[in-house]
């Protein structure tokens, strides 16, 4: 438990000191830019501060365009997550879906840049929100996208035993690691 205080630790303060430095690139390139959406974010930060709303942001974010085919919008909401992350204490919104889905999200958003830096926060995103099977099921399925299918297995093994809900998703991920499918959840299922 003391190891993985110390790593979450240690992630919370890399990322405010990434925070730091993408908020003095926005504030130097904000007339050049007209998507640095800050005056959103004080909004948020400032009143609600509340998962629901960082969630809706996020979302709005990410219709701008494709993450993976767009290097600009991926840093961009790696940027915007991890402020959400930083912004939400994890002690207060454990219980939160949406907290959860951001969670979730920057991790897969991590994934596309830095699979070590993704596995860490999918770690985190499975501490604080265990109760949330589709978390379980999303870090089960990178490590299947990893080539590592015994890890997915016990991830979702693990996850059946501490009883995240709802329990047939993770059985359907189960039963789909076993056909050999790569997708642990179609798009339906999901």
């Amino acid at each position: 438990i003391t190891s993985i205080m110390n790593r979450v630790r240690n992630l919370k303060n890399k990322y405010r000191n990434e925070e730091n430095i993408t908020d003095e690139f926005n504030y130097t390139k904000v007339s050049a830019d007209t998507t640095d959406n800050s005056g959103t974010v004080n909004q948020i930060m400032m009143t609600t501060n509340n998962p629901e709303d960082w969630l809706c942001f996020l979302l709005k974010l990410e219709k701008k365009g494709v993450p993976q085919m767009d290097v600009g919008l991926l840093n961009r909401l790696i940027g915007r997550y991890s402020q959400a992350v930083t912004a939400l204490p994890a002690e207060k919104y454990s219980q939160d879906e949406s907290y959860a889905r951001i969670l979730v999200r920057f991790a897969e958003l991590k994934a596309l840049q830095d699979p070590e830096e993704a596995r860490d926060q999918f770690h985190l995103a499975r501490l604080n929100c265990k109760k949330f099977a589709f978390v379980h099921v999303a870090f089960a399925q990178f490590e299947l996208s990893q080539e590592n299918e015994k890890k997915c297995k016990q991830i979702l093994q693990k996850a059946v035993e501490c009883s995240a809900v709802p329990l047939e998703l993770l059985e359907t991920a189960l039963q789909n690691l076993h056909l050999k499918k790569r997708q642990l959840l179609s798009d339906e299922e999901k």
